[in-house]
């Protein structure tokens, strides 16, 4: 958990690897403004806000790239940059950030372990965590990234990349299904038992898709008291084959099989592995490693253009809010899109950047898009991908948005907890619980609860390091520092909404003051009311 000033380091250690050679990428200024022009021309000149200030673009772009917000000291000397450049350089400095690769393994994680169907799978949340930060962090390409989930196989607590075939586990069906949902932002599941009611895709192809996995099984094992799953590859025949379990698939079979509609009872067509989206294929009889090689060329091939618009379309909803398709799972050839010819033209440049994460997110930055100011969804109506709209924070930045307001590393104080949750065991799994929400689902369908509101108001990590009676506390900490009232409450706001007042807010908070039982109490109740407010759950 980094809580130092990232603005005041200098010569960070990065991490340059790139997957093709840097005069062969396309510009990210360049592109981001084509990008803009395309979106002018599709909704017309009117539909950009004024530039978002400094401070506000600031969390965003922090809470965007590594999942935290900016503390106290990166927030002023940002403010008192006059570089032109300085958006621009402070992308660059996160992108080379540790955090960078926590952050969005973390949202990743999420992606995949949340609409498992085998709840042994939170079994692989750290080492899937692992696995990602460390890609991310490295600058692998979101191709290579998902070979490895294809691929994969192994103990899922050491090969992070096991965690997509184990949140299914191990099923066929299930794991062809989230490969094409996450990596394609396909649908294929729903022509599991009959053709795609609105698309085109039919159920042999999606029983063709799913015979590239018959042969991939999860079984349990055991080292001692460590306890854990295995994927495994069966590429013979067993002599004597045990009863079929229902509930579980701890060893594969050569061939993959379309159940018979009208016949239940019968074994079913034996299916040739054919990828839907190009149509190429394998003859049946192929190796476990020839089929999934296979697969995991064919899917991240330019030959496919599902892969890149996937990832691009998600990214884009991710940071801007909207995606040009709408789930950002849920696109194909029936499918509406908006503003197709940006989306295109972004895929076609991230193909070329070499599937480069940190390329794409240089180039929506920098998008008129990006830095504009935000659009409350109740304000937009039918918001296209031009409108930049709040975000609710995840529950991983919103956990570590209150180790940043308490100045604190909150993953290291209470219980190790023994039942694992989708996360690192600990208090931050245990916030997961309730402000956790699948990534995957559209904006305007992530809501509030009172449970959440209630988990912050009785927070005790608030409750403890918010109170002026804990000397260890933030509060306490502006009272010792902090003679003057207004530089007390300029404080307060940096350390929770990164950000200084407002006159207005400024002459409130004042009033406040005046008005309360004395100067301590009045700084915490100033405190706890902005930790609490709409503004620190979202990131505008």
């Amino acid at each position: 958990m980094r809580m130092a000033p990232i603005l005041a380091v200098v010569g960070l250690a990065g991490f340059a690897v790139v997957p093709v050679d840097a005069k062969d990428r396309p510009d990210p200024s360049v592109v981001a403004r084509h990008v803009d022009e395309l979106l002018v021309t599709e909704y017309g000149s009117g539909i950009w806000k004024p530039p978002a200030d400094d401070a506000i673009y600031l969390r965003r772009v922090f809470l965007d790239v590594i999942g935290q917000p900016p503390v106290p000291d990166d927030v002023l000397a940002y403010l008192a940059q006059s570089d032109s450049r300085k958006k621009e350089e402070i992308v660059d400095q996160l992108l080379d950030d540790p955090a960078f690769g926590l952050n969005w393994a973390r949202y990743w994680r999420d992606v995949i372990l949340l609409r498992r169907s085998e709840p042994r799978a939170v079994f692989a949340a750290p080492s899937v965590e692992s696995f990602l930060s460390e890609a991310f962090n490295e600058g692998r390409s979101w191709a290579s990234i998902a070979r490895a989930f294809i691929t994969a196989k192994g103990d899922i607590r050491e090969n992070g990349a096991t965690a997509l075939i184990m949140a299914q586990g191990g099923r066929p069906e299930g794991s062809v299904s989230e490969i094409s949902r996450i990596f394609c932002g396909i649908q294929i599941q729903c022509a599991q038992c009959h053709d795609h009611p609105t698309d085109q895709w039919k159920r042999e192809q999606f029983h063709q898709l799913a015979a590239f996995f018959p042969r991939v099984a999860v079984r349990p094992t055991r080292d001692g008291e460590k306890r854990s799953f295995l994927v495994t590859v069966t590429d013979f025949e067993f002599r004597r084959r045990r009863r079929p379990n229902n509930n579980n698939r701890f060893r594969g079979t050569l061939e993959h099989r379309m159940p018979d509609l009208d016949k239940p009872t019968a074994p079913g067509e034996v299916m040739q592995p054919v990828f839907f989206a190009t149509g190429k294929k394998l003859e049946t009889g192929a190796t476990d490693a020839e089929r999934r090689e296979s697969l995991a060329r064919w899917l991240t091939s330019s030959d496919n253009p599902w892969f890149a618009k996937a990832y691009v379309n998600r990214m884009w909803a991710e940071l801007i809010g909207h995606g040009f398709y709408e789930p950002v799972d849920d696109m194909g050839p029936e499918r509406d899109v908006r503003a197709g010819a940006v989306l295109d033209y972004l895929a076609q440049n991230f193909v070329q950047s070499g599937h480069d994460p940190k390329w794409l997110i240089r180039v929506i930055t920098r998008t008129k898009a990006y830095r504009q100011k935000s659009t409350a969804l109740a304000g937009c109506g039918d918001c296209t991908p031009a409108v930049m709209s709040p975000q609710r924070l995840r529950s991983d930045q919103l956990f570590s948005a209150l180790c940043v307001t308490v100045d604190l590393d909150l993953d290291q104080l209470g219980p190790r907890r023994r039942t694992p949750g989708p996360g690192f065991r600990g208090p931050r799994s245990g916030f997961a619980v309730t402000f956790g929400y699948d990534p995957s689902d559209p904006r305007e369908e992530i809501t509030g609860s009172i449970a959440q509101v209630l988990a912050v108001m009785n927070s005790r990590y608030l409750t403890n390091f918010l109170s002026a009676r804990n000397p260890r506390s933030i509060v306490a900490r502006v009272v010792r520092e902090n003679q003057d009232d207004k530089s007390a409450i300029d404080a307060i706001y940096l350390r929770t909404l990164s950000r200084l007042p407002s006159p207005s807010e400024q002459r409130t908070a004042l009033k406040a003051l005046r008005d309360s039982a004395g100067r301590t109490q009045g700084l915490e109740d100033i405190a706890w009311a902005l930790a609490n407010s709409t503004e620190y759950l979202y990131r505008r």
